[in-house]
């Protein structure tokens, strides 16, 4: 996975991302129109970002949709506009009337964002933690995704589970993501494995549709395999390959 960061098929999932500067963007969308394979994987990077946001996607506490809808009915609402040909105000009143919309949407943002504060409080440092801890992986897959090195592979296991594996030596991470998992079943879970010239190495567990980022030293792995293991995992595969995906080159 050695690539000079000039080549332009190195930036597929950049592109995908919108991590690029209008130059670079312009410069690869016009590179994308005469190469298949770059419009391929950055579709497919574009599909992977997707299964990614909504992997770790959240939905508010429903006490915040009431403290919002509560925070609007007490808010001043603007005057209808009324045409008129008066003269051109001075500056200082154009930028207090464009001041009211303005405070419009702080106070309603401020109404959100205080229920969020106060829903927070009321679950404590377990909740501050978790979100540390989604912040992390969110911030270590983003820079697998962007890393100009970054390789993808896709599969079907044979459940049916599409799976993608994005790779960077640069970063020395790989993710791995899954759709269409079937659940596992009671004490069971799907563990993940990195192949190292035929050892094979826990990799982490998932049970179900998501991301994970792969444990381990993925640079000198040759390929990813996926199994169904007892609840916990096992030091060794004790059933056949579901998956086993060759990683690029």
């Amino acid at each position: 996975m050695n690539h000079h960061a000039t080549d332009a098929h190195t930036l597929a999932a950049a592109y995908a991302l919108g991590a690029l500067d209008d130059d670079e963007r312009n410069a690869f969308h016009a590179h994308l129109q005469a190469c298949d394979a770059c419009r391929q994987e950055a579709a497919e990077f574009e599909a992977t970002a997707a299964r990614l946001a909504a992997a770790v996607a959240q939905p508010p506490p429903a006490v915040i949709k009431a403290q919002v809808m509560a925070a609007i009915d007490g808010v001043r609402q603007l005057p209808p506009r009324v045409p008129t040909h008066a003269a051109k105000p001075a500056r200082g009143g154009m930028l207090r009337r464009k001041a009211v919309p303005l405070a419009l949407a702080a106070s309603v943002a401020a109404a959100a964002l205080g229920g969020i504060a106060v829903w927070q409080t009321q679950n404590g440092q377990d909740l501050k933690a978790q979100a540390r801890r989604t912040q992390q992986q969110l911030d270590t897959i983003s820079t697998v995704l962007a890393a100009p090195d970054a390789r993808t592979v896709h599969g079907r296991a044979a459940n049916g589970a599409l799976a993608t594996v994005v790779a960077s030596d640069r970063q020395n991470e790989a993710v791995f993501t899954a759709a269409n998992l079937p659940t596992p079943g009671a004490g069971k879970t799907y563990q993940l494995w990195l192949d190292h010239d035929g050892t094979m190495r826990p990799a982490g567990l998932i049970d179900h549709d998501g991301t994970v980022i792969l444990t381990g030293n993925p640079a000198d792995a040759g390929a990813v395999g996926l199994t169904l293991e007892p609840a916990g995992g096992s030091p060794q595969p004790t059933t056949d390959p579901l998956l086993l995906m060759t990683l690029p080159a």
